[in-house]
This record gives structure tokens, sequence and C-alpha cells, in this order.
């Protein structure tokens, strides 16, 4: 074991929380009484203390905490190399990167070993030959956990050189045999010894280069030009894949496939309230914004979040999206930016020092959508209407669950022939102030939505209702871009 000295606490950020141990040599190195483990139970360690302690193995990942994480924290304590299968913007990345913060804060290896020798037991050539000379004078350094970890996106033309290595032109120039192993420039593989390797849509990967892989990660060892070289690497693997790949007829080799020990299927958030969680936790909405020597604040209405995650959430049901690619949360997260963006817009034109999103900003959520899925065959032209035909759909949702209409027969007959209400972003604050004056009928379900009596907030809410009215077939609406006229039905 570790000891306490040598064993920080885990931390989810890779940068160091203090300066490593005051140990320069071999000798003081055991003399500290540190001891060495392998990589799979140096994170089982801090992984147990983490779960012992009631802490979450991983912060910042929602709708996980029942389904993916319990398998993660499995896996961990198994000590297994890892495959997490899922669509894109399921938050694969996001979890292997933070499998970090379970690695100790600082590790010791020869100094300017390339591949962190272990100074108790060293593997290349190089700490081997240094050991040997200097003994107990042999210089360590120490290394911080994120430089332990590594990554790498798995594309055809990924080479045997980037991953295990290449002879080294220059190292041979100089004088070295070929079958000398300080010819060799390592790749990323060897130089992660005792740390973590993550592949990114690991089938990707040419199958000799899935071989090669398999080599230094099973057999350990490597062979770079006909030359063998012995690497007994210790290393954890963990890599993601798409589901439609990763299939024994797909792109990924059997003996590869059998090396994981642990196989994690991810997923989207479960509800529209987790991905809206997550939305407001990641996108980069201010809360006020410095414009022309005033300030104009920003608030998003829950009702009107709540349209950008149902959206989501409704394209994931869609049978015209491609749902093979996804729909990631990466488009909730764009979604909510673009709204705000279009109020804002709106607000600074308009010369208001407050910006709350309407129904009439979300049509700025067409073009941002459309950037993010893939759509099955359609006729020309179309796509516009069907990105328009979920943002109303997703305004329906949330209508029906947050708007109670006592009396919705008195509403309706509000809307006499000749009553007809405008709404859209020409239109400032205040002219929504005199709907309600004119049409008090709205009141009570504009302003139970609205939670407050803000102006601003208050337009917003009038706006939705109106919407839903229409929605629900109680008035008609006669729309030019993001202008609208609401008139009753008769």
């Amino acid at each position: 074991m570790t000891p306490p000295e040598f064993a920080e606490a885990a931390d989810l950020t890779q940068a160091p929380t203090g300066p490593p141990p005051d140990v320069a040599t071999l000798g003081q190195l055991r003399a500290s009484g540190w001891q060495p483990t392998t990589v799979a139970a140096e994170i089982r360690r801090n992984a147990a203390a983490r779960i012992a302690a009631g802490q979450p193995l991983v912060r910042g990942v929602l709708g996980f905490e029942d389904t993916v994480l319990p398998q993660l924290e499995n896996a961990v304590l198994a000590g297994h190399d890892i495959i997490l299968l899922g669509e894109r913007g399921q938050a694969k990345t996001r979890l292997i990167r933070s499998l970090v913060g379970l690695l100790d804060e600082w590790l010791p290896i020869v100094a300017h070993s390339e591949i962190n020798d272990d100074p108790f037991a060293p593997v290349s050539r190089y700490a081997k030959d240094l050991v040997a000379e200097q003994g107990d004078d042999t210089p360590i350094s120490w290394v911080p956990r994120g430089d332990r970890y590594g990554e790498k996106l798995a594309t055809p033309d990924t080479s045997i050189a980037d991953l295990i290595g290449e002879v080294d032109p220059i190292r041979v120039a100089e004088g070295r045999y070929l079958s000398d192993e300080l010819t060799i420039h390592y790749g990323l593989v060897p130089r992660l010894n005792r740390g973590i390797f993550a592949v990114n849509e690991l089938p990707d990967l040419a199958e000799r280069i899935q071989v090669g892989l398999l080599n230094v990660l099973e057999e350990r060892d490597v062979q770079i030009r006909g030359h063998r070289v012995r690497l007994p690497l210790d290393i954890m693997l963990v890599a993601t894949a798409n589901p439609e790949d990763y299939t024994n007829r797909g792109r990924i080799i059997t003996p590869l496939k059998d090396r994981f020990g642990a196989q994690i299927r991810t997923h989207y958030p479960p509800d529209a309230a987790t991905e809206l969680a997550i939305a407001k936790s990641e996108s980069r909405v201010p809360d006020d914004i410095v414009a022309g020597g005033g300030v104009t604040r920003v608030e998003v209405p829950d009702f009107m979040a709540e349209v950008v995650a149902e959206l989501s959430q409704l394209a994931r049901q869609s049978p015209h999206l491609n749902q093979r690619s996804g729909v990631s949360v990466r488009l909730t997260i764009a979604n909510y930016e673009t709204l705000t963006a279009n109020a804002t817009r709106r607000a600074l034109r308009a010369g208001e020092t407050e910006v709350v999103p309407r129904v009439s900003d979300l049509q700025s959520l067409v073009a941002s959508t459309q950037g993010k899925v893939e759509i099955e065959t359609l006729e020309e032209g179309r796509e516009e209407l069907l990105m328009s035909q979920l943002v109303s759909a997703a305004v329906l949702v949330v209508f029906r669950r947050r708007v109670v209409l006592d009396d919705p027969q008195a509403v309706v007959a509000a809307f006499s022939e000749d009553t007809v209400v405008h709404a859209g972003d020409d239109l400032p604050s205040s002219a929504y102030a005199e709907t309600l004056t004119r049409m008090p009928v709205l009141s009570g379900p504009v302003l139970a939505l609205a939670g407050s009596e803000d102006p601003a907030v208050v337009a917003s809410a009038l706006e939705f209702v109106l919407e839903g009215l229409h929605l629900t077939k109680r008035l008609n609406k006669e729309a030019a871009g993001a202008r609208a006229t609401y008139r009753g039905r008769g």
C-alpha cells in the first residue's frame, strides 16, 4: 500500500494541489517507505476510499447515477479495462477524463525516462542501465497525475508509429545500431506507462493497428521494423465506440474486444429536467451584459428553458431524424445559448434593459438544430418545416404541463371576431402589458406562469400562453417570421 503522504485524496482536477514529495534519489525513495503498485490497484484504492466516504466517483455528470455510474464503480473496483458504448454527446469522453482524478497526485519515475519507468522495476533500456550504473543515487522525478493520461481519436490514418513507436533515424545517424533499443522513439502508448490510455471511436482504427495495440497491451511486446522489444507496460485501457460499429461483424477484431473486462452502455438524459440541468451547467449564458454604458440583465424563464430541453427529447423520438447518429446533449446546450442570444439581440435593438426569451425567439432554434441532427430522406426544403414542427411540439408539451386554465371557455370567448392580439420581436414589453389590460381574462394564467410582475417576464408568459392556445386549437394564428397575430376561431 502507498503511504498516506504519497496517496493524496484523488480529485477530479488534474493540477497538483501541492508540491511533489521532497525525494530526489532512489535511495531516498526506498527510505521513505513508498511501495509501487499497479495502475488498476491504485485506481481501485482511491475509488474505494471515495465510495466509502459517500462521495461520487464522477462529478459533473448528470443522469447516470442509477445506470452508468454503478457499472463504472464495479469496473474500477474489479480492475478492468473499460469500453463505453454510446451515441455522440453522451458524456463518454468526460467520464473517461474524470478517471484521472482517481490516480495518485504524484508518481515517482526514473528521471528523464520516456515511458515513466518505475524506479524499483524499470523496463526501458535507458532506465535499466541508469539504475544498474548509479544504484541508490539514481535520480528520481515526480509526474503529476494529469500527465499520466492521454487519449487518441482513432482515425483510419493512425499508424503504429503514432501509438507504439518508430526507429528514430537521427539516433541511428548518431552511431547506434538498428538492433539497439535506444534507437526507438516511443509512441503514445508506451509514454503512458503506469497511466490511463483512452481511445475514442476505437473501431475506426485499422485492423493491423488494432493488432499492434493488442500485442503491446496483452502480449507485452512490440515489433518495430522487425526489431522486437519486450515492454511489460502497466496501462489501464479505456475506449469509446458507437454500438453500431462495435460488433464481431463490424470493425473490431475479436481478441481486442475480449480485452475489455467491462462494457458499459451510456445513454442520453432520461428526462427533460435532467437535460435542462445539464444545459444550464454547460452553457455560456451570462447573467448580465454590459452594453452602451448600461447593464442588460439576462433571465430565462423556466417554461422557456423547458421548451429547449423538450425539443431535444422529442428529436430523439422523431422518425424523421437518424437515431443511429444520435441527438447530442450539445444540441440542448447550443439551443439554450442561441435562444438567449436571439433574445439579447432583440432587447438591445429595442433599447430594453432586460433579456427574457419569448416564443417569438424560438424561430432561431431552427437553424441551430439543423446543424446538429441528421435528417432522414425528405423532400427538398422540408427540413425547416420539420424543425419548426418539433419546436411547436415542444411548446405544446410544456404548455400542457405548465398552464392551467380555470375557465377555458371564457378565455376563448374573449377573442371575439374583431379581437386581435399581436406578438413578435418588434414589440416592446410594455405592449404586452397593454394587452393584459385590454383582456383581463388572460391575467390569471399569464401571471401564474410568469411568477412575477416583471414586464419582460410577463411579456414572455403572455406570448407563451397565446401560442399554447393556438397549438391546442383554441386560437387561430397568422405568422410571418418572428411576428404573429392571434385571433378567435369563429
